[in-house]
């Protein structure tokens, strides 16, 4: 499946648009990674904890808005975007979309 933060995919002619696709995970936070991160913060430096996270969300949300185009029989999801929320203290949204299209 082609993704493009672009509206039209080089050397390629959108014959069809199927329609919105999205993809959401929400992530929480857990114990371990918290003093991981709360030690960090002190000292200062990347919270490599809290960034892997977020890493996992977007694979998890891209992978169901990948599966939802699939199911469209697209070729492609052009204008993808991602969005990240808090949902509730100490949990995490993260949210890509895009349109479907079939590609000649």
């Amino acid at each position: 499946m082609l993704l493009a933060t672009s509206d039209v995919v080089a050397g390629k002619e959108v014959v069809e648009t199927l329609g919105l696709v999205k993809g959401n995970s929400v992530q929480s936070r857990n114990i371990g990674r918290d003093m991981m991160a709360g030690l960090r913060n002190i000292v200062g430096g990347e919270m490599k904890e809290y960034a892997e996270m977020l890493v996992r969300s977007r694979e998890i949300a891209t992978q169901a808005m990948e599966e939802e185009a699939k199911h469209l029989d697209a070729d492609a999801v052009v204008g993808v975007r991602y969005a990240t929320s808090s949902v509730m203290d100490g949990t995490s949204e993260v949210l890509v979309y895009g349109t479907a299209v079939r590609l000649k």
